[in-house]
């Protein structure tokens, strides 16, 4: 089992493990808040106290706030953008599941008008985020995508 101090270096600056490990927290707590830090640690095949280290360390730096992941601010996930896809009548289903495999798509919501979804995707990078959106566009049933990279954010409850 890996400890806090194999991830951290001695000027306790973090190493991307250090990183890497906060975003596959994220991911995990992302998708399920309520997992036991012992589910987590089991998950992440690390010591139970490292997972708790890294948690109270998200927890005081605001990236962790009463359990909802805040917007634009998970680790690695430098940009965001929302990404408008119109699907093929009867094919929703499939592509819903699709895009839930997608690791760069955050959030997905059931829209009415001109498009079917949208989605939240998040990269670490501008290249990172265009092939996201291409993997999107690339599912079968999705017929068309509009993306709006997010600049900044001007009010957020």
């Amino acid at each position: 089992m890996k400890t806090a101090g194999d991830l951290l270096h001695i000027s306790g600056d973090m190493t991307e493990a250090a990183k890497s490990l906060d975003q596959k927290l994220l991911d995990l707590l992302g998708r399920n808040a309520r997992m036991s830090v012992t589910e987590l640690a089991g998950k992440l095949k690390l010591a139970r106290s490292t997972v708790q280290a890294r948690i109270e360390k998200l927890e005081r730096n605001g990236t962790i706030a009463g359990y909802t992941l805040k917007h634009g601010v998970v680790p690695g996930r430098a940009v965001s953008a929302h990404v408008s896809i119109r699907v093929r009548p009867n094919g929703q289903g499939d592509v819903e599941r699709k895009l839930a495999k997608l690791d760069g798509v955050r959030t997905l919501y059931s829209t009415s008008g001109l498009h079917d979804l949208i989605a939240i995707v998040a990269a670490a990078s501008t290249a990172k985020l265009d092939e996201t959106i291409d993997a999107i566009r690339a599912i079968d049933g999705v017929t068309e995508t509009v993306s709006a990279i997010l600049l900044s954010t001007k009010l957020e409850r």
